[in-house]
């Protein structure tokens, strides 16, 4: 309630409080954007943003040099393949194609090679479990050990390859069928059915508990959708921008590509999952000055949980050893 005497300040604060807690979409919204602050949004997506530019280039090695022995007798495939992956990466994508080379070694010494480099590559999956599992307050007592962190880890590198797949037959499929406004939106909207499809695949490799497949799907969604816009987006942009930045920057302006780039990948996925958490825990309406709802109780209860490294004792219970 907001009391007359209250500096005008804080009673436009109450007042915008009071609508969004009774609108909600609007108090939905806000219950994201909070929930996003309390994880630490902005430190999981530099996590996320810098493992991922040192993990991109062993994981493309790698893929170059499966590619290479795998189809062997198909160059044409494996270019194209190539191709979609990098696609991912507008205008930096075909310097970085320019300056890649294959794990080089016979028998064993490539085996090791290509294994070191998987390894080296898995970093990216590693923080993404750390921050799902972050955003939806799964105890530490919870999480996976090291061999099973690292098989989800392979897990979700094969869901990214088989994504690259799909994407390669539906720019195959594209690219044949061009011509019309109608065929280009048919195909834009089967690529973020697709990738719509990934994401809900590695949400649920991502989280050490299990979550209903349903549960998953409106964040899958919108991420598929912001994905789709961000490439259509991104490459107009980045090819004003970064193509002259290139000329005279150089190498400098690859870096700097790549990271913006792959930061607003890491923001769009993680906005995606804090929606389905939110949604899940029903963690809104949250208050913008008090008193505190119960959903800011509930969000408070999940960031101890987070925390926790030891299952809880029951009441009475003599503590483990």
């Amino acid at each position: 309630m907001v009391l007359r005497g209250m500096p005008d300040f804080h009673r436009v604060i109450a007042t915008v409080d009071r609508f969004q807690q009774r609108n909600r979409p609007v108090g939905f919204a806000y219950g994201v954007v909070k929930k996003f602050s309390d994880d630490r949004g902005g430190n999981l997506a530099a996590l996320i943003t810098y493992y991922g530019f040192v993990s991109l280039f062993p994981l493309l090695l790698v893929a170059v040099t499966v590619l290479g022995y795998v189809l062997h007798g198909n160059p044409d495939l494996q270019h194209r393949i190539l191709d979609s992956a990098l696609a991912n990466f507008p205008v930096v994508g075909d310097q970085i194609q320019r300056n890649l080379t294959t794990v080089q070694g016979h028998g064993v010494a490539l085996v090791v090679g290509v294994l070191f480099a998987l390894y080296g590559g898995l970093g990216i999956a590693d923080v993404a479990q750390q921050a799902m599992n972050r955003v939806w307050g799964v105890p530490m007592y919870r999480r996976p050990g090291f061999v099973p962190r690292i098989a989800r880890s392979l897990g979700l590198i094969g869901t990214l390859g088989l994504g690259i797949l799909v994407t390669t037959v539906l720019s195959g499929v594209g690219n044949r069928l061009a011509g019309t406004v109608v065929i280009g939106l048919a195909v834009s909207i089967a690529a973020v059915v697709a990738n719509t499809a990934l994401f809900v695949v590695a949400f649920q490799v991502l989280i050490a508990v299990k979550v209903p497949w349903r549960e998953l799907l409106p964040g899958a969604v919108v991420a598929g959708v912001a994905w789709e816009v961000l490439q259509r987006v991104g490459t107009f942009y980045l090819s004003r921008v970064l193509q002259g930045m290139s000329e005279v920057y150089g190498l400098f302006a690859i870096v700097l590509g790549l990271l913006v780039w792959i930061s607003l990948e890491a923001r769009v996925i993680l906005y995606a999952a804090e929606i389905n958490a939110v949604r899940k825990q029903q963690l809104w309406p949250r208050s913008l000055a008090p008193p505190r709802t119960d959903a800011d109780q509930r969000a408070d209860l999940a960031l101890l949980r987070d925390a926790e490294r030891e299952a809880p004792q029951p009441l009475g219970a003599d503590p483990v050893p």
